[in-house]
């Protein structure tokens, strides 16, 4: 901006350069690109995910999470006129309006009352359909807070109250969808037992670790491996059974003793008809980041593994892991997967911006190395950045403007530092969610000996 401060991208070329492999990444799992690959049109001929459907049968459509306008607006696109019916429920308002798809905006990650009439609404929309009708789900991470509708005898303040728990506990996503599932009437399977059409094709962009089918978004197609007891166990290692209340307490016991449905298990008559397919995960988005940065001339080494558990303590295994692999050429490192945050002070932020400030603070001083660090649906925690780039100047930023980057870490306060510092990193609303990446440049020995002199 003429006359105002340099942006970053102009004090670091290494920021922009970082900024464009995560775009690159964000390109290969948009959820628009990914169902338009997965659907092949020939006339009367469709095609989805290697399957083909009779000329006569037309699809219900059922979009649901983070990306679900996006991948609606595809399947509009390439078989609009075989669609019967269709709802999508999102975060975000698409760029443009769905047109053959009913929009309903719903609340993420924690449900309000619209992600409850959301759930409602596709709980009555599967089981309308005709039974020769083909329903087609599009799921994407964040559905579980998108179609949240709380089991008979509980209220959705319940489900709310157990996910706001468990999240500022930094429980794994394992242990919160084992919880929602039993607290939820259409999550773990339970959704499909309710839809009427004999054939289920699910079109998922992965946001968990290892990919699982039950997991993303809760499953709601899928078969749930986990039990009223799994459900317990995790509010007990939490210490939060108690802190829920009698109707969540109650309801789980009940259904640990016997006395409730539990959810569908892998084998349920219910989920025979149900075909799922991936269609981008998160090793999409860190292939996507490997061929470009190679067609740019990098060496380029992933680091498995390392975005898991608490995000500092993966910042600090990220400046080891890069000081350790720092060699004689310039290199690359890419991370991906999902960390958490055990809240220990009032602050704001989000993981990716905690990860990014717990690397700053090992990196201070050492220009050789540069971190980007964000999610892939753009929104890290209740914020409106998508993550953080962090270098060996980035504490000295924070002084400038009088901002303890250790102070921010402990209050878990790593937005107000970086909208200080100046580090943020916005890409908007993406529409896709593939987890996170964490990206890291480090010169080569004797040209960080040269910027140092």
């Amino acid at each position: 901006m003429p006359g105002g401060s340099p942006s970053l991208a102009e004090r670091d070329p290494r920021f922009a350069e970082l900024a464009g492999l995560f775009h690159a990444a964000l390109a290969a799992v948009d959820g628009g690109a990914v169902v338009r690959a997965a659907l092949r049109r020939g006339g009367a001929r469709l095609v989805i995910a290697g399957r083909e459907l009779e000329p006569r049968v037309r699809l219900r459509v059922l979009a649901a999470g983070k990306a679900a306008a996006a991948m609606a607006a595809a399947v509009e696109a390439v078989a609009g006129d075989r669609i019967a019916a269709g709802l999508a429920v999102a975060r975000d308002a698409p760029a443009e309006p769905l047109r053959s798809c009913a929009l309903h905006l719903a609340a993420h990650p924690v449900p309000d009352a619209r992600s409850e009439s959301a759930a409602r609404e596709a709980l009555a929309f599967v089981a309308a359909g005709a039974p020769e009708e083909t329903l087609l789900v599009l799921l994407s991470g964040g559905a579980s807070s998108l179609l949240a509708c709380p089991a008979p005898g509980l209220e959705l303040s319940d489900l709310a109250a157990a996910t706001q728990a468990l999240l500022a506990a930094g429980a794994p996503i394992e242990e919160l969808n084992a919880v929602r599932k039993h607290l939820s009437a259409l999550s773990g399977g339970r959704l499909a037992r309710r839809a009427s059409a004999q054939q289920i094709e699910v079109l998922a962009i992965s946001d968990v670790t290892g990919d699982r089918l039950d997991v993303i978004g809760s499953g709601p197609f899928a078969p749930d491996p986990t039990t009223y007891a799994d459900a317990l166990a995790a509010l007990r290692a939490r210490g939060l059974l108690d802190a829920l209340g009698e109707r969540v307490r109650d309801h789980l016991l009940r259904g640990a003793r016997g006395e409730l449905d539990e959810t569908p298990k892998p084998g349920d008559p219910a989920l025979a008809r149900v075909r799922h397919t991936l269609v981008a995960s998160n090793a999409t988005a860190i292939a996507a980041v490997q061929r470009e940065a190679q067609r740019r001339g990098h060496r380029v080494r992933t680091l498995p593994g390392l975005l898991c558990g608490e995000a500092r303590d993966a910042g600090r295994a990220l400046v080891a892991s890069v000081r350790e692999a720092r060699g004689a050429e310039r290199l690359l490192l890419v991370a991906g997967g999902e960390t958490t945050v055990t809240l220990h002070g009032a602050g704001r932020g989000g993981r990716s911006q905690e990860l990014a400030l717990a690397a700053a603070c090992e990196l201070d001083g050492d220009g050789s190395i540069a971190v980007l660090a964000a999610g892939t649906d753009g929104i890290d925690g209740p914020t409106d950045a998508a993550g953080a780039y962090a270098d060996g100047a980035t504490l000295s930023r924070g002084l400038r403007v009088g901002l303890d980057a250790r102070a921010c870490l402990a209050a878990n306060d790593s937005h107000r530092f970086f909208s200080g510092e100046g580090g943020l990193f916005r890409t908007g609303a993406t529409r896709t969610n593939a987890m996170d990446l964490a990206l890291a440049c480090v010169e080569p020995v004797d040209r960080t000996q040269q910027r140092r002199e």
